[in-house]
């Protein structure tokens, strides 16, 4: 697991999973629309690929000579209706299968373990495409791990809990996320399933 490649570098989870990639000697790729906006103290640290999720070339060039994907992909705080994270996934998955890339972790929504009718109404159009990102993963064979977190909380990193397919708790750090969307790569245990999150109660 020498080389892998982050898409959605630049969002909350995102940069999280870069500093965890990077904190572990990883080979960093970070897939990026605006360099700008990765943080200096990482710039430095990873070879930033500057591209559109949406664009198969660009994807396909920044998943050449990986040996595995993290994707956070995500739509910030826009809650509208949205298919950029499903479609850009299916671009992600064609090229990983041309590549023979076979590891991706993604980052979900802990709503994809709601019962649909518990799912507040102004997040609905997001968890609509969060399940067709879903379903896209599920179905293409690769060693998925996909994981669904409740709240990401800007707090300092601690210790997480998981659990197949359920969702344990309320919260977790970003720093955490992170970290386990990058440890989870090398944990074949974990492959082909959903998994929830949260900071281990103290």
């Amino acid at each position: 697991m020498e080389r892998i490649v982050i898409f959605g570098s630049t969002g909350k989870t995102g940069i999280a999973a870069v500093e965890a990639a990077v904190k572990k000697g990883l080979h960093v790729r970070a897939f990026v629309r605006d360099p700008s906006r990765l943080p200096d103290h990482l710039r430095n640290s990873v070879e930033v690929v500057k591209g559109d999720v949406l664009n198969y070339v660009d994807v396909y060039n920044a998943i050449k000579d990986t040996t595995a994907v993290v994707s956070a992909l995500g739509t910030g705080t826009d809650l509208g209706p949205t298919t950029v994270m499903s479609e850009g996934m299916k671009n992600i998955v064609k090229a990983m299968k041309e590549l023979e890339v076979k590891i991706i972790s993604v980052c979900l929504s802990a709503f994809l373990l709601y019962e649909p009718t518990k799912v507040p109404p102004m997040f609905n159009n997001v968890t609509e495409d969060h399940k067709r990102e879903y379903d896209v993963v599920k179905e293409s064979a690769l060693k998925y791990i996909a994981v669904s977190p409740p709240h990401i909380a800007d707090m300092e990193d601690t210790e997480y809990v998981t659990k197949f397919n359920e969702n344990p708790g309320r919260a977790i750090s970003k720093h955490a996320l992170g970290r386990f969307l990058i440890d989870c790569l090398t944990e074949p245990d974990r492959y082909g399933k959903m998994w929830g999150i949260c900071n281990k109660p103290q």
